[in-house]
C-alpha cells in the first residue's frame, strides 16, 4: 500500500457504480475475463482481477446513494475536506462526501464546470493498480469542450505541477490534448471536441471515459453483446481501433485494440 501523499492529484483507482453487483460481475467476467474477489467495504463492493492483480472495484451503490450506473476514475489527494473546497471555488460540484471508510480512508463524488464526475480519495493506495502503463488494461480520457480550461482547473483542484519537477503529476499540451503524466509517464488524455446534454447520446457529454484494453477487440465486442450489452453510435474521440459500449446496466465504457498505441 502506498499513501495517497506519494500520488496525490494520480490516478490511484477505478470503480462502477451499479445496481446489482453480482450481474456487473458476470457481465465483466465474461467480456473481460476478470475475477473476483469481495472488497474491504463490506459485501456491496468486490474487486476485479487480472491474473490476481487489482483492475477496478465494483460497488452495488448506485441506488443507495441515488447516481447514475457508471465507470468512475479516483484521483488522489491528500486532504479530502479541502480538495471539495477547491471543487466549489472553482465552480465544481459536490455529489456524495467525503465519507468516510474503513480503515481510515475518505472518499468524494465530484463534478467539474462543465459537468463531468470523478471521485477523489485521501488513504491508501494500492501499489500494484495502476493507469495508462504499458501492460495496464486501463486508460482514462476526458471528454471536455476545452481541454486547455479543464487542465485548469483539475490542476488547481488536484496539484498537477504543470512542469514543476518535484510535483507527482504534471501536463503538457500535445496535438490539440492535453497529457497527464505521473513521474514522466502518461496516465490520461483531456480532448477538446464538441459536447452536449443530450440524454439519448451520453458518451458526448462532457465526461471521463474509460479504456479497457483487450488484445482481441472483435472477440471481446461480441462478448459484450452476447452478455446483454449494446454498442454505442456516435463520436468516437481519439485514434485507434476501439469501440463505445454500455453494459446491460447503461454503465458507459470503451473497449481498445491492446496491440495498438493508446
Amino acid at each position: 500500500m502506498l499513501a495517497a501523499a506519494d500520488v496525490v492529484g494520480a490516478p490511484c483507482w477505478l470503480s462502477l457504480a451499479a445496481r446489482d453487483r453480482q450481474a456487473a460481475e458476470r457481465f465483466y467476467g465474461a467480456v473481460l475475463g476478470w475475477t473476483f474477489r469481495q472488497g474491504r467495504f463490506g459485501r456491496a463492493f468486490s474487486v476485479a482481477e487480472v491474473d490476481g492483480v487489482p483492475v477496478a472495484g465494483i460497488g452495488a451503490v448506485a441506488g443507495e446513494f441515488a447516481v447514475p450506473v457508471a465507470w468512475t476514475p479516483y484521483f488522489a489527494v491528500d486532504d479530502a475536506d479541502e480538495a471539495v473546497a477547491r471543487v466549489r471555488e472553482r465552480g465544481g460540484t459536490v455529489g456524495v462526501g467525503p465519507v468516510s471508510y474503513p480503515p481510515g480512508g475518505r472518499a468524494a463524488l465530484v463534478s467539474d464546470r462543465e459537468g463531468a464526475a470523478f471521485g477523489i480519495w485521501d488513504g491508501d493506495v494500492l501499489a500494484e493498480w495502476s493507469v495508462g502503463a504499458e501492460r495496464s488494461a486501463v486508460w482514462l480520457e476526458l471528454h471536455t469542450g476545452n481541454a486547455f480550461d479543464a487542465a485548469i482547473f483539475y490542476g488547481e483542484v488536484l496539484g498537477w505541477g504543470q512542469g514543476d519537477s518535484g510535483a507527482c503529476c504534471d501536463t503538457s499540451y500535445e496535438e490539440d490534448q492535453v497529457v497527464l503524466r505521473r513521474r514522466g509517464h502518461p496516465v490520461a488524455r483531456m480532448n477538446s471536441g464538441p459536447v452536449e446534454e443530450a440524454a439519448a447520446r451520453p458518451q458526448l457529454r462532457p465526461r471521463w471515459l474509460v479504456h479497457f484494453k483487450v488484445p482481441d477487440l472483435e472477440r471481446a465486442v461480441a462478448l459484450a453483446l452476447e452478455n446483454g450489452g449494446s454498442t454505442v453510435t456516435g463520436l468516437e474521440w481519439g485514434g485507434g481501433r476501439r469501440t463505445t459500449l454500455r453494459d446491460p446496466d447503461g454503465g458507459l465504457f470503451t473497449l481498445d485494440d491492446s496491440n495498438q498505441a493508446t
